[in-house]
């Protein structure tokens, strides 16, 4: 199984700039309030939920952003609903259920690139304007077809035939990696590699925070951990306040002005540009 598994990683890689590209569109319109929606039966379905399910306390954004959709609901999570997947009708209107539009990107991921349930979904969406790309590890395929993006990740036969929660699984996890967590770097969600929108809910995320704050600036934990108690412990806000010489209500609305990302707010040689009233010249 090591052996096998070996082999996924440049099968994937063979197909990066397809999942460059997909990336950069999904982007795109995630910048200007798009979302990102997985649409999946089986295993591929609670891929698809499991990397949603993270984006909110990685990187503090709300349930709405990333969503998965799985063939049968919430209950084919945890017990198989094996049949779920074969209504064509039913992926559509699941879709439909989130008010799909242009800005929105739906990734129907599916091993054989057959499935019904997300075949219609993808159809739907594209029916609808949304960007749509088909994740597949298989060449030649209808969900490559329907899809404005295909990615076709050849993995090869399983150790245990059929079996698409092995190499399969392992590949499609490895590009749902990729499409949120860059996505959520476009996005202005980290600071060089660090997770400066994540808020702390427990012990080991305070502790976090505090690590956070002192890696970006140089700061001791003192000082990282009163300007986090001044930032209501959002990082990104306190990183802002040290390295830019700003109050936390500056510096939300620098970040504001600077659609979130930090290094903007850091790196603006006047700082009081990003400011409210910097144009009618309120400030000096």
């Amino acid at each position: 199984m090591s052996d096998r598994d070996a082999t996924i990683a440049p099968a994937v890689r063979d197909e990066q700039p397809a999942i460059a590209r997909a990336i950069e569109a999904t982007a795109a319109r995630m910048l200007r309030g798009g979302r990102l929606i997985y649409v999946g039966a089986g295993t591929s379905g609670r891929l698809g939920v499991l990397d949603a399910s993270e984006i909110p306390p990685t990187f503090g954004t709300s349930g709405d952003v990333v969503i998965g959709l799985i063939a049968g609901g919430p209950a084919a999570i945890v017990s198989s609903v094996e049949s779920a997947e074969d209504s064509e009708e039913a992926g559509a209107a699941d879709l439909a259920g989130l008010g799909v539009g242009p800005l929105d990107t739906v990734v129907g991921i599916a091993t054989s690139g057959r499935t019904p349930y997300v075949l219609g979904a993808v159809r739907s969406a594209a029916a609808q304007g949304a960007l749509t790309v088909g994740l597949s590890c298989n060449t030649g395929t209808p969900l490559s077809a329907a899809a404005e993006h295909a990615i076709e990740i050849a993995v090869g036969p399983e150790i245990v035939t059929g079996s698409t929660r092995l190499g399969a699984g392992t590949a499609t996890k490895m590009v749902l990696n990729m499409f949120s967590t860059i996505s959520m770097v476009r996005l202005g969600k980290t600071y060089r590699s660090l997770m400066v929108d994540a808020r702390p809910t427990n012990g080991k995320l305070v502790r976090r925070a505090i690590r956070v704050v002192t890696l970006a600036t140089g700061a001791d934990e003192d000082t990282a951990r009163r300007a986090l108690d001044a930032a209501d412990w959002h990082a990104k806000v306190a990183i802002a306040m040290i390295s830019a010489g700003l109050s936390a209500a500056e510096s939300r609305a620098a970040l504001d002005a600077a659609g979130g990302v930090l290094s903007k707010v850091i790196t603006t040689p006047d700082r009081n540009a990003l400011l409210p009233g910097a144009a009618a010249g309120e400030r000096g």
